[in-house]
């Protein structure tokens, strides 16, 4: 996740086997083999989903085409990626890299042979190996077929000045975190900020709080109709209400950007959002001091992980031109550089799943060890059916829910009922 997921094709599966033939090598017709003949060079499409980093992959691909001569790199940046990239399946004219998030569309075109698959790739030991077992388990395979690049989090980021106002300090516990609160509001202040008018705003938090409460098996259950929201999910949808009571007023009426303008500017203590949104928060206000720390979703502070999915995963297509195929290596190896993908991360407000890569912005220290040793988990919804996760279904679910105050008991029974539905699509 970052920021507002992508929607979701439902057609994509069957537009993947048709130009697949359900996991074929595919056929991408380019003059790259005749270009390379005569002109000694190779031209590569990258297409990435970002438009933010435009100017930052810009300049990576001159330095990578400094080294490469041979190799011409163009960058592709469609205003939406999945639309795009269900064209370019369809006409058999696909990138030949692809820069995008773990999401939906990248999983289901895995699960169907558009990608190359990297497992005898030695790349695969440069990155972190809790990423690639993550991204083993979205796709349902043992076989890597994307690099993760970038990872997010999602950790409570607090306004230091208005933190030190109230004296807090750093809560380890879910029970110490509500307490300030409390003291905040008790205080006249506004201890949450939240921008719950786009219903995936509340994605973050749901998810920060199940993952760390409802079990580590609890999806494979699910699945297997050995366990359900109602059973295993009332301590995380306990501990949304007590967030929301803890929010301002009208935050059902906020945005997700007037929410980041507000937080920005001193409305509220904490904001519960993934680290995508620091850049967008110094941008409203260049003199914001902000600091992190990990959502302590429990009451037991050795058991808390950090929610953090793969924000960018490198992909490499099925072409079927050798030529263009060890040309893509040689550029994603690049981008593998602990130097090239430092700068990377450091660019885009994330951290790096190259090993020894570390993000040195001060706000997310408190963080890194998490990323570095593991401690993290998965978004939840990047479980969910896909009828359930797409278009925000679940997330305004749990918005009219939230909105009405609604029993913990009616808004669980609704998301089995959800799930349920999604599940027999």
């Amino acid at each position: 996740m970052s920021g507002k997921k992508l929607p979701l094709f439902a057609s994509l599966i069957a537009t993947i086997i048709g130009a697949t033939g359900c996991g074929a090598t595919m056929d991408n017709s380019s003059p790259s083999t005749s270009e390379a003949a005569s002109t000694g060079k190779i031209t590569l499409e990258f297409l990435q989903n970002k438009p933010e980093v435009v100017n930052q992959w810009n300049e990576i691909i001159e330095q990578f085409e400094r080294k490469y001569p041979n190799i011409v790199v163009k960058q592709i940046n469609p205003p939406n990626t999945d639309t795009t990239l269900q064209a370019d399946v369809a006409k058999n004219q696909l990138p030949d890299i692809v820069a995008m998030g773990a999401d939906a569309t990248f999983i289901q075109m895995a699960q169907n042979g558009v990608f190359v698959d990297l497992s005898s790739s030695s790349m695969t030991s440069r990155v972190s190996p809790s990423y690639l077992a993550m991204l083993e388990r979205e796709v349902g395979k043992k076989y890597p077929y994307g690099i993760p690049y970038t990872v997010n989090a999602v950790p409570i980021i607090y306004n230091v000045t208005l933190f030190n106002k109230y004296h807090l300090s750093i809560p380890r516990t879910w029970s110490q975190l509500m307490n300030e609160a409390e003291a905040i509001r008790k205080k006249g202040g506004t201890p949450f900020y939240n921008g719950f008018k786009d219903s995936w705003t509340i994605a973050p938090i749901w998810c920060a709080l199940a993952a760390n409460t409802e079990g580590a098996d609890f999806i494979q259950k699910l699945k297997s109709g050995k366990a359900s929201f109602s059973t295993s999910d009332v301590a995380a949808a306990e501990r949304l209400k007590q967030f929301v009571s803890m929010g301002q007023s009208n935050q059902f009426g906020v945005d997700y950007n007037d929410a980041n303008a507000a937080f920005a500017n001193g409305k509220s203590v904490f904001y519960a959002q993934g680290i995508w949104t620091i850049p967008v928060l110094r941008t409203d206000n260049p003199n914001i001091k902000l600091g992190t720390f990990v959502l302590p979703a429990t009451n037991d502070p050795s058991s808390v992980k950090m929610v953090s999915g793969i924000d960018t995963l490198l992909a490499i297509t099925n072409t079927g031109d050798t030529a263009r195929e060890q040309a893509a290596l040689k550029f994603v190896s690049f981008l593998l550089s602990p130097s090239v993908a430092s700068e990377y991360a450091s660019d885009a407000g994330l951290f790096s799943a190259v090993k020894g890569v570390k993000n040195t912005d001060p706000a997310l220290q408190p963080l890194q060890a998490f990323i570095t040793d593991g401690r993290v988990v998965d978004f939840d919804d990047h479980y969910y059916p896909p009828a359930m996760a797409a278009g925000d279904q679940y997330e305004s679910l749990l918005q009219g829910s939230l909105e009405k105050n609604e029993s913990v008991e009616q808004m669980l029974k609704q998301m089995d009922t959800l799930y349920s539905s999604a599940a027999s699509h």
